[in-house]
């Protein structure tokens, strides 16, 4: 069962960074290298969007349009951690920030996604706020 534990979250004025980090867990034999890892975020009264995603085994990312030049997902082999470094932050930033993990397999071409249906895995959340 894989655990995931995000922090890092909290109050920061406009044009500011955090560095969210995401603690994973749980992974048989240590293949985490076939899981995609993504950051997704949902603010009150809007639907969870997907914000960034990494597939280990090659690092491949993705970001949204909304985040793209201002974020940076990465992914730490040996402490088993994905990071989401975030700069630039404005006020439509602010939302719970959850950490995801799917067992995709291990493709050479893979395109990280953000359908959160399919992670079967996911974090309690880290609150951001980003006020102006």
């Amino acid at each position: 069962q894989v655990q995931l534990v995000e922090s890092g979250g909290g109050s920061v004025q406009v044009g500011g960074s955090l560095k969210l980090s995401c603690a994973a867990s749980g992974f048989i034999d240590n293949m985490h290298g076939m899981y995609v890892m993504g950051w997704f975020r949902q603010a009150p009264g809007k639907e969870r969007e997907g914000v960034a995603a990494i597939y280990i085994s090659t690092s491949r990312t993705s970001y949204a349009d909304s985040v793209k030049g201002r974020f940076t997902i990465s992914y730490d082999n040996v402490k088993n951690i994905v990071y989401l470094q975030m700069n630039g932050l404005k006020p439509e930033d602010s939302a719970m920030y959850y950490c995801a993990a799917d067992p995709v397999g291990y493709y050479s071409d893979y395109v990280p996604h953000f359908a959160a249906a399919e992670y079967n895995y996911w974090g309690q959340g880290t609150q951001v706020t980003v006020s102006s």
